[in-house]
């Protein structure tokens, strides 16, 4: 069951990308591992350096996938943001963090909606 569902969420990160690609995003890395964590997908758009969450659900329960991202699961993103911009030394960087929602429709089709600046980084979070 566990290969199902990382097969699930491999695809739902390929769409993702595709996704995001057609949109002018050009891609900059996709599972990036850093201490203590991975980054699904990192994009450039115009200036701006985005860090990409992506959510996969098959159904609704438990309030389907707008509700996967937790206060600790963005924390932990904005670490390893923070973790890569310092890594590339990318200092002053404009940067935000969405998401990409993939969603099973009955159909067994999967529903990608994006969600720009999807959470904010309070105060000095994002500071090397």
């Amino acid at each position: 069951m566990k290969a199902k569902n990382q097969d699930f969420g491999k695809t739902a990160e390929v769409l993702a990308a595709q996704y995001l690609e057609k949109m002018g995003y050009r891609i900059l890395g996709q599972n990036v591992q850093l201490p203590g964590g991975e980054l699904d997908l990192i994009a450039k758009h115009r200036d701006t350096i985005i860090f990409i969450e992506v959510k996969a659900r098959r159904s609704e329960h438990f309030g389907g996938t707008p509700y996967a991202i937790t206060t600790s699961k963005k924390q932990r993103i904005i670490k390893l943001a923070s973790l890569y911009l310092a890594k590339k030394k990318l200092s002053n960087q404009l940067s935000r963090f969405d998401v990409v929602l993939c969603q099973s429709d009955p159909s067994q089709d999967l529903k990608v909606t994006h969600i720009e600046n999807a959470f904010e980084v309070p105060g000095e979070d994002l500071r090397w």
